[in-house]
């Protein structure tokens, strides 16, 4: 439904010119009239009209149908007393977004008979005005008759794409909530019983220090290699948590580009079975950011993506040759200065590249600070 500040409906059919060409034209046609009495009558039904065609978006039942009726009772006065028979448009467009189909075609039927009733008796009583315009009522009457369907099935897709990405939502919602109940089976997986044990221990060792104190510090010793498991564990846990695919990331990346109407361009080959997955996690991440700045910011036509991947290091390019700016604006601009403390975080570098177009040049190796702490 258009919004309560549309005057004109949406369609790809006719452009914001030809809706206020049929505005305009009323006038032309009232003023033809030489008495001061079907001026003024003129005017009042082309006002009455919008008024209710208006109000027509936000009524309801009995109210609607009366609001409809009134709409086709003016267009059809119109057309007998002026030749204006155009006002119809409006009506077909606004009949097209009735929702309900039993609606949709007694609205439609309604319609089509009263214009076509007003349009022959219009013949009738004003044969050299009519015949004067015949190609354009011939293509308002096509437009009428077909109009209503172009625009009813239009608002059925744009309904059903809504109820799609609710539904998609919910799905991710869902998602959420099973990765959240996910976590917290493997939190008490894997912490439960060894906080239990480290509990137990400590209080043994705790009772034990006086009277056997080397069994005693065997006990903190096993205390202390617990936690050290239960901390790796935990570690596994959290480094997994958040693994995004760099495969499942480029997919996205198409399909965006694609929408944006920006040629993707993909060279080089696929991530090293030795990535650790933070690594290939926070890569994904800076190539989501990359891509996304393209398509906000860039008006490029192409993007290409490079990854060459080897055991140690892997460098990813991401280039287009869209209308860039200074290095200092981009970074500042687009988040590229949360890229780089991601990519600095696994001890990566980012570099920027500006001529005819942006690259970014991202290098990561494959032993973050974390593993070699714990090595």
């Amino acid at each position: 439904m258009p919004k309560w500040y549309q005057l004109f409906p949406r369609s790809p059919w006719l452009s914001l010119y030809a809706w206020i060409v049929f505005c305009i034209l009323p006038f032309f046609f009232l003023f033809r009239s030489t008495g001061w009495q079907e001026i003024v009558l003129g005017l009042s039904l082309l006002g009455l009209f919008f008024l209710l065609y208006r109000f027509s978006f936000f009524l309801n039942g009995t109210l609607f149908y009366m609001a409809v009726i009134l709409e086709m009772a003016v267009t059809s006065v119109m057309t007998l007393l002026f030749g204006y028979v155009y006002l119809s448009i409006f009506l077909s467009f606004f009949i097209g977004f009735t929702e309900n189909k039993v609606r949709f075609f007694v609205l439609y039927g309604l319609h089509v008979l009263t214009v076509t009733l007003s349009v022959v008796f219009g013949f009738f009583t004003q044969f050299e005005l009519f015949i004067s315009h015949l190609p354009f009522l011939i293509v308002a009457l096509i437009g009428i008759v077909l109009l209503p369907f172009a625009t009813f099935s239009k608002a059925r897709q744009d309904y059903l794409t809504g109820e799609l990405e609710y539904a998609n939502e919910r799905i991710a919602h869902m998602s959420v909530v099973e990765e959240r109940q996910r976590i917290a089976r493997d939190l008490h997986d894997t912490l439960g019983q060894k906080l239990s044990l480290i509990g137990l221990k400590s209080e043994l060792a705790s009772k034990l220090i006086d009277k056997d104190p080397e069994r005693a510090k065997q006990e903190l010793k096993e205390v202390h290699q617990t936690a050290r498991l239960a901390l790796k564990e935990v570690r596994e846990l959290v480094s997994t948590i958040r693994t995004v695919h760099f495969e499942d990331e480029i997919e996205s990346a198409t399909q965006l580009l694609q929408a944006a109407d920006i040629q993707f361009i993909r060279e080089g080959g696929k991530i090293h079975g030795e990535m650790p997955l933070l690594v290939e996690s926070i890569l994904s991440m800076s190539l989501k950011e990359a891509i996304t700045n393209v398509v906000k910011h860039s008006k490029a036509s192409y993007c290409r993506v490079n990854l060459n991947s080897s055991k140690q290091l892997t460098v990813l390019q991401i280039d287009d040759d869209g209308i860039g700016g200074s290095v200092g604006n981009y970074i500042e601009g687009n988040g590229l200065s949360g890229m780089r403390e991601r990519i600095e975080f696994i001890n990566g570098s980012l570099t920027v590249e500006q001529s005819q177009g942006t690259k970014l040049i991202i290098a990561v190796p494959h032993v973050t600070p974390q593993q070699k702490e714990a090595n």
